[in-house]
């Protein structure tokens, strides 16, 4: 097996820039950015380059949008090795690895993965941090030698389908932004007289708008159960609310 020791990250976003400064303690890092922020790339440990230069590494990870992903995908399937892992981390799987595998030449790796932390969760540190990983199209050799590197930065794994995840994410993320984003438009703010209950709620909202609008929209729309477990979510708060009637003393 051909040893592992460069990545290629295609973007430049918050998430990638986390990558770049854990990943380059131990790999060469190649980053394809379209604003060309070489200087800023370099800070943390990797290289610019180009797309070719950025897919002719050991791994390519196309850290985009999720509504970005076909077509870089595209992209990048002329521009792979014989040998080239493609790793993605969308925080949805099934469309993702539909798309990966529909796209790319059949002799490039696939590895679907979901890292459970983001830049301000991991700033200071990965331990306990948690990944998901979706074996898809990937001999269980090179599969092993990342989930071996991942544990010994004390990430903790999560094997699972994409099915799964995606079944799984529909709650425990999809509707977490959702109430998020609810609070936010609602006008939530910090009160003089509150309570824990409603300082976590806070928190809630304040860790969902850190992300973009565009990461919300994608992981509902992407999600083919996100849309069902928001339904019945709104109709969960609707008969509550029925229950209290007009609750006029």
């Amino acid at each position: 097996m051909k040893q592992i020791s460069t990545i290629g990250i295609i973007g430049f976003g918050r998430f990638s820039r986390l990558m770049v400064r854990y990943l380059s303690r131990d790999l060469t890092v190649t980053v394809c950015d379209r604003q060309h922020r070489v200087e800023a790339i370099a800070e943390l440990g990797g290289r610019g380059g180009s797309l070719a230069e950025t897919c002719a590494c050991d791994i390519v990870i196309p850290a985009v949008p999720i509504s970005a992903m076909r077509s870089i995908l595209t992209r990048m399937a002329p521009l792979l090795g014989p040998d080239t892992i493609v790793l993605d981390v969308c925080s949805v799987k099934v469309y993702p690895v539909k798309w990966m595998m529909e796209r790319l030449p059949s002799q490039a790796a696939i590895l679907a993965t979901h890292p459970m932390f983001g830049p301000d969760s991991a700033a200071d540190s990965l331990v306990g941090r948690k990944i998901i990983l979706c074996r898809q199209r990937i001999d269980i050799e090179r599969y092993h030698c990342i989930r071996d590197y991942l544990q010994s930065r004390k990430l903790a794994i999560i094997e699972t389908t994409p099915d799964e995840h995606d079944r799984q994410m529909a709650a425990s993320l999809a509707l977490t932004h959702f109430i998020g984003r609810s609070l936010a438009e609602y006008g939530a703010a910090p009160l003089d007289i509150d309570t824990e209950g409603y300082q976590r709620l806070l928190y809630t909202l304040e860790t969902v708008t850190h992300d973009t609008w565009e990461l919300f929209v994608d992981m509902h729309k992407f999600n083919p159960y996100a849309r069902d477990v928001r339904d019945r979510f709104r109709t969960a708060v609707e008969r509550i609310n029925a229950q209290l009637g007009s609750a006029q003393p």
